[in-house]
């Protein structure tokens, strides 16, 4: 039963990974693994670490890192791909992930920025 979890919750995670634009709900995401919420947030949470919306906010916070290290130039137009509504909520959230604004993050040179991405936070 263990492994049919895996499989349900790989196949949610790739469902997140390509539909990053879109609003990915509890109700959509515990449709895709085919359980029912309460049971979806339990099984999605043992078999990751991580609830799905935090999940989720991770994967499009890394995605955001992406887009700056490459060269995007409007931090304000990151914030919105990565689903906020601001510039400085986005530069909270980021520097909360990253332990750095998105400002100081798009200055670092495209090695010290990859770092930082496989690691997840500068901290």
């Amino acid at each position: 039963m263990v492994n049919v979890y895996h499989e349900q919750i790989r196949a949610v995670e790739r469902y997140i990974h390509e539909h990053l634009d879109e609003a990915l709900s509890r109700e959509v995401l515990a449709e895709v693994a085919g359980f029912s919420i309460p049971h979806f947030h339990r099984v999605f949470q043992g078999c990751t670490g991580e609830s799905a919306p935090a999940y989720v906010r991770r994967v499009r916070m890394e995605r955001a890192g992406r887009k700056l290290r490459m060269g995007a130039v409007d931090i304000t137009e990151v914030a919105l791909a990565a689903g906020y509504d601001s510039h400085a909520a986005f530069a909270k959230a980021f520097k909360k992930h990253f332990g750095i604004s998105p400002g100081e993050f798009r200055e670092l040179g495209c090695a010290k920025a990859t770092e930082l991405l496989r690691r997840g936070k500068s901290t």
